[in-house]
């Protein structure tokens, strides 16, 4: 694995199925979810390898509760000492107090969450702090929480508006195009939350599955919502 580059401070990781993105502030790191269980190692050796310090990690933010997303977030905020951040509707999932909520799934997605099932299962995870709609998240100039409840109950995008950049977690996707995510718990409160992210009108889109949008990415969104 390796860390690639989007913009200046933000690069890429992909897992294969699901993909976390990493924030560089000065003096410390953000990781916007955390790929699979098992990965902290292929992970931290890629910050290093770009030339980045994995001991300035202080923070995990996790956008939803699925395997994919949460599987290497306690062994990495361990090591590195950072926090783990998820919405407060999420967090009991995350900490194995809960059950995974079952997608309402259409026939042709069957196929493609069973695949997804092959990730290993995340352990049960500690979340250190809870998070609401609105709430800042102390990195990027102003992260703020955006509550996108639909793929899960506690689903949640951040944005970076002074930056323009926007994480989706899965209530977006950008496989060939941007789209709207799959698995969702609710899908009619999933297209009402990605129809929401569409009014932020980012200049950079960071979805949980695909490649990220760097051209044409508010009006591409926008489109997808409508």
């Amino acid at each position: 694995m390796e860390l690639i580059g989007i913009a200046p401070r933000l690069h890429l990781l992909d897992f294969s199925v699901g993909q976390a993105y990493l924030w560089q502030d000065e003096g410390e790191l953000t990781l916007i979810d955390a790929g699979w269980a098992g990965t902290a190692d292929t992970t931290a050796a890629a910050v290093r390898a770009a030339g980045l310090d994995p001991d300035r990690l202080r923070r995990v933010v996790l956008t939803h509760c699925h395997r994919d997303h949460v599987g290497a977030a306690q062994e990495l905020a361990d090591r590195h000492g950072a926090e783990i951040i998820a919405h407060h509707l999420d967090a009991p999932v995350v900490r194995g107090a809960a059950p995974v909520p079952e997608p309402d799934l259409l026939d042709w997605e069957i196929p493609l969450y069973e695949h997804g099932l092959t990730v290993p299962e995340a352990p049960p995870t500690r979340v250190d702090r809870e998070v609401g709609d609105g709430e800042d998240l102390g990195f990027g100039d102003g992260a703020v929480v955006v509550h996108t409840p639909g793929h899960t109950p506690g689903s949640m995008a951040v944005h970076l508006p002074r930056h323009g950049v926007l994480f989706t977690g899965d209530t977006v996707a950008s496989v060939g195009d941007v789209t709207f995510g799959v698995f969702h718990v609710d899908r009619a409160l999933a297209r009402e939350s990605m129809r929401a992210l569409a009014e932020l009108a980012p200049s950079v889109l960071c979805c949980g599955h695909g490649a990220p949008v760097v051209t044409d990415a508010a009006a591409r969104l926008a489109a997808a919502a409508a």
